[in-house]
């Protein structure tokens, strides 16, 4: 028997498109989890909102082309990638995200069921 839980994805409606702007983070909880969506000029991305370095909110942090840096102790990362660019030797977990009508939508881990 396998007792090992396995994680799946589930699309979640995160807010209108047009919530999201050019040099603004949005902050946001989905399902419970912490979120940050940017706007880059080829789409919408998603991150795990708290910094991987120290407890800071990098949706408060500042978008400079296609990076964010964190308000606290200026870690940088990626926004596409998450790949951690300064200070944190952790990168930022990233999320699928995809516009539906004017909707955005981000997928987020599910736990499942253990496998039986």
């Amino acid at each position: 028997m396998n007792t090992k839980a396995r994680t799946t994805t589930q699309w979640v409606r995160a807010c209108a498109a047009a919530e999201v702007r050019a040099g603004e983070p949005k902050g946001l909880k989905l399902g419970g989890i912490p979120v940050a969506l940017y706007r880059l000029q080829d789409g919408v991305y998603a991150t795990h909102d708290v910094c991987t370095h120290a407890y800071a909110l990098l949706s408060e942090g500042y978008v400079e082309g296609e990076t964010i840096e964190c308000p606290l102790h200026g870690a940088l990362f990626d926004i596409r990638s998450g790949k951690c660019l300064a200070v944190a030797d952790k990168d930022a977990t990233t999320y699928p995200v995809r516009i539906e009508g004017d909707e955005v939508m981000v997928a987020l881990p599910v736990q499942g069921e253990a496998d039986a």
